[in-house]
């Protein structure tokens, strides 16, 4: 973020959560955007801060030599008959070779607005460790994220969840079933995302090693026992309705005997990891917990 800009209050940036997330029309975010003009700035600018910004923050470039990167198309014959998704390989494991070496995957998934460009960008920082990612795109029965986020999001409530779920267990099952994987998994997520990632871990019990949802909603109490893989949370302080979350599941992991850690950064808001929303973006949460995140998949899936 540019040093030089106003900084806009909390109380901005939970308004656009709202808006993004379907709480509140376009018309109302519109409207009370007006009352955050500060330090001489225009609603109109106010309004441009607090959009994404996606080929700004883009930190692995979607030619970069070191990836392979295709958009590939899966069966979910319990969901909506199919998925699309992208995946990554680091460029050192092609496989274009006879017997390509086989990786780790992790599945990426998505907020509540399809398979952005932020997210594909994730999918690639994976591939940057030497791990394989798949990030399947949830909107792909109405074809696919449309490109912006609140058309997005407002498609995103057309898909059946239940079936929109099922893409996700099949996409991490092709994932592993994948010959050149390893046949261990991991899953991380966003928001919408992050409550998949802890949907999953539950879903898939053994076959899935483990799960780094970032502000995302714990499963049902009578889920968390079914939970093998091993757990890692990440919240802002700031974003409190699923911060207050954690200390529960926290207990309930234990109780279940849970390999599993949970971290609340200070000062972090909804949305911290996203450095294509810069009002939103905590650069030191977001690295302490991508390294945190990474340590988690090495220790984890990777052994």
């Amino acid at each position: 973020m540019d040093p030089t800009k106003p900084k806009l209050p909390p109380e901005a940036i939970e308004l656009y959560n709202l808006f993004i997330h379907g709480v509140i029309s376009r018309r109302a975010f519109l409207d009370n955007v007006q009352k955050f003009a500060v330090g001489g700035l225009a609603a109109s600018s106010v309004i441009e801060m607090l959009m994404p910004k996606y080929a700004e923050a883009q930190q692995i470039s979607r030619t970069d030599e070191r990836i392979k990167a295709s958009y590939m198309t899966i069966p979910s014959p319990q969901g909506n008959g199919m998925i699309k998704g992208y995946f990554v390989r680091p460029s050192g494991a092609d496989t274009r070779e006879a017997t390509p070496a086989k990786l780790p995957g992790i599945i990426v998934v998505h907020e509540n607005r399809g398979l952005n460009p932020h997210i594909e960008d994730i999918a690639r920082r994976l591939a940057m460790v030497n791990f394989m990612a798949f990030a399947p795109d949830g909107l792909s029965s109405l074809g696919g994220f449309p490109g912006d986020d609140y058309t997005g999001g407002q498609m995103f409530g057309k898909v059946d969840p239940k079936k929109m779920t099922e893409d996700f267990v099949a996409s991490a099952r092709w994932l592993k079933a994948r010959p050149d994987c390893t046949g261990k998994i991991g899953a991380t997520g966003f928001c919408f995302g992050g409550t998949m990632s802890n949907t999953l871990a539950f879903r898939l019990g053994p076959d899935i090693s483990a799960a780094v949802p970032y502000y995302g909603g714990p499963p049902a109490p009578e889920d968390i026992p079914k939970i093998k893989a091993a757990i890692l949370a990440h919240h802002g302080e700031l974003d409190t309705r699923l911060a207050t979350t954690w200390p529960a599941y926290n207990t309930a992991l234990a109780a279940a005997g849970v390999p599993h850690e949970g971290y609340i950064y200070p000062g972090a808001v909804h949305g911290f990891n996203c450095d294509a929303t810069p009002e939103r973006y905590n650069k030191a949460a977001a690295d302490l917990a991508w390294q945190r995140t990474v340590d988690w998949f090495n220790k984890y899936v990777r052994a």
